[in-house]
């Protein structure tokens, strides 16, 4: 009864899969970087970076200003004395009796002004600025770069992540597989013992270690679908996709796979690859910065045109422009200046330096990745040759068992060893395909 359960929940699992959706590893890889936000973030980053390029850009229009000031003062803003004869009419002054004109003062105090409009707009075009506004340019494009770049190595991460979940499907499965290969194995073997038990002719004993290993073999199953189901859920989260996912792959040991021709000359494949590529964006980087740094030190020209406007009150009202140049010499920044440029100057040298010796460590990084090929694709090759002399062993250990000249425990050891190898092949066959997309990954392709 219990085994017709078991069954019964392997056979209910089996349907629910079947209903699932159907991914190839092209069509897996294009969905994570589709949905994958790490690649969302990256292109977003590539975004910013845009935008701060055409930010950048602007610093070669006329920078334009303009300033409005309207004024109430407390007192009258200009006061001053003035001769009787310059406020009173020539013709007033004359008829003023001798006597009373006399008595008057010479000069009257006048104030004026108590409120009053000023409005003025200035448009000032960059000449030269010591190449900051150039070199700012060339800077924010690399920043433009950069982020690109981060999006390829950000790319690379999620295939290469995309690949090893897949490939750890297609590994579980083929152990599930396996199971049922091995589990219909036991069943035959099952069957002869308890035939050679009624025949009293076998021990019953030796049913029991088949019964024991045949749930062995059941809870095994449980295991790797309870794992298939939690390795499904990671893939399609990972991907974007909802939790009824699945790949079609399957590894046949049948068929040893060729060779992977993949090696390619390191030394010429480094300049090719993106973190090479970086590099030598940080060291463009560094270099402009130090350039911007120098022009800091230089004078800056401009030329400008501007329009003023104001009203007084009491007709003191006008408007005129004017056309300037304007010159700015930082004196006082040379000395503190100095010192940035050589702090810009080491980061240069920092940064080139790093080109040069992460140029060798990328050369090390591929002929690692590619040792692991080579070694990936051995192990594959002896997984084979096992589970053919596994299988050449359980055939011999079964018809010696049959004969009575081996015990059921040989016989559960043959079995068991049959299983590793198969199982040792399918890990091979993953881990070769991953390291494959490792070394193609590290040489730029």
């Amino acid at each position: 009864m219990k085994r017709n359960i078991i069954l019964a929940l392997s056979l209910l699992m089996s349907l629910t899969l079947s209903a699932q959706q159907q991914l190839t590893l092209e069509q897996m890889k294009a969905c994570a970087l589709a949905h994958n936000i790490n690649i969302r973030t990256a292109d977003n980053a590539i975004l910013q970076a845009r935008e701060q390029k055409k930010e950048a850009y602007t610093n070669y229009f006329p920078q334009i200003s303009a300033v409005g000031i309207g004024f109430k003062t407390t007192t009258d803003a200009l006061k001053a004395d003035m001769k009787l004869s310059e406020l009173l009419p020539s013709s007033l002054a004359a008829a003023l009796p001798s006597g009373l004109a006399a008595t008057l003062p010479s000069t009257l105090p006048v104030s004026m002004v108590d409120k009053g409009v000023i409005v003025g707009v200035t448009a000032i075009q960059p000449i030269f600025a010591g190449g900051q506004i150039v070199n700012g340019n060339k800077l924010a494009n690399v920043g433009v770069e950069v982020s690109e770049i981060q999006r390829h190595l950000s790319a690379n991460t999620v295939e290469l992540t995309a690949e090893q979940y897949y490939w750890q499907i297609v590994s579980l499965k083929e152990k599930r597989r396996t199971l049922d290969a091995v589990g219909e194995m036991l069943v035959k073997i099952e069957k002869d013992a308890d035939l050679a038990v009624n025949a009293g002719v076998g021990m019953r004993n030796d049913l029991l270690q088949v019964q024991l290993k045949e749930n062995d073999v059941e809870s095994n199953k449980i295991k790797l679908d309870n794992a298939l189901r939690l390795s499904r859920m990671v893939l399609a989260q990972y991907i974007g996709a909802d939790d009824s996912v699945d790949v079609t792959t399957a590894v046949d040991p049948a068929v040893l796979p060729p060779f992977p021709m993949l090696k390619v000359d390191h030394t010429a494949a480094v300049p090719s690859t993106p973190e090479y590529q970086l590099l030598q964006k940080n060291v463009e980087a560094a270099m402009l910065q130090r350039k911007i740094e120098q022009g800091k030190l230089l004078p800056t020209v401009g030329v400008g045109i501007g329009y003023n406007y104001y009203n007084m009150g009491s007709g003191l009202d006008n408007n005129f422009g004017a056309v300037f140049a304007t010159v700015s010499i930082p004196i006082s920044q040379w000395w503190d200046g100095s010192h940035a440029v050589r702090r810009r100057r080491l980061a240069e040298d920092n940064a080139r330096q790093q080109l040069a010796d992460n140029a060798q460590l990328l050369q090390i990084r591929m002929q690692k990745n590619w040792n692991d090929v080579d070694d990936a694709y051995k192990q594959l090759v002896l997984a084979k040759k096992g589970i053919e002399q596994s299988e050449e062993n359980l055939r011999l250990n079964h018809n010696f068992y049959q004969a009575g000249t081996i015990t059921m425990n040989d016989l559960l050891d043959a079995q068991q060893q049959y299983q590793q190898c198969r199982d040792r092949y399918t890990d091979a066959y993953a881990a070769l395909q991953t390291k494959i997309l490792e070394y193609e990954q590290s040489v730029g392709k």
